[in-house]
């Protein structure tokens, strides 16, 4: 996912999320990370969506999450969100997996551990 402008705008729209670090040039350019970057929920999203559509797939949500973020995602980045399992515990539908968001670069954006759970709808 390439995080643009208009993605961080419409992030915003969504949570009003409308810190100046996201839109404030200025304001961005006297901080430690020197221009815009973009709210930190978008690259928790992709994992979201990782965990909901790849793996473990449809039915599946968090149920605990914790999160690092080494560096900052800016305006123009492209990321791109890996999932590994650590360990299943099937009776219960859980697992435990890592998780890695990277940029175009290799840096690592942000990291951490959830547990996840897949619902069953067949009853």
């Amino acid at each position: 996912m390439t995080i643009d402008a208009d993605v961080v705008r419409k992030f915003a729209e969504i949570t009003g999320d409308y810190n100046p670090l996201h839109f404030e040039e200025g304001f961005a350019a006297k901080t430690r990370f020197g221009r815009l970057i973009a709210q930190g929920g978008l690259a928790t999203g992709l994992l979201h969506a990782l965990v909901a559509m790849e793996l473990p797939g449809a039915g599946s949500v968090f149920v605990r999450q914790s999160w690092k973020f080494p560096k900052p995602v800016y305006i123009g980045d492209t990321i791109t969100a890996v999932g590994t399992v650590k360990t299943v515990q099937a009776k219960r539908r859980m697992a435990e997996m890592e998780f890695r968001v990277t940029n175009q670069n290799g840096d690592v954006v942000l990291e951490g551990d959830a547990l996840v759970y897949q619902a069953d709808a067949s009853g």
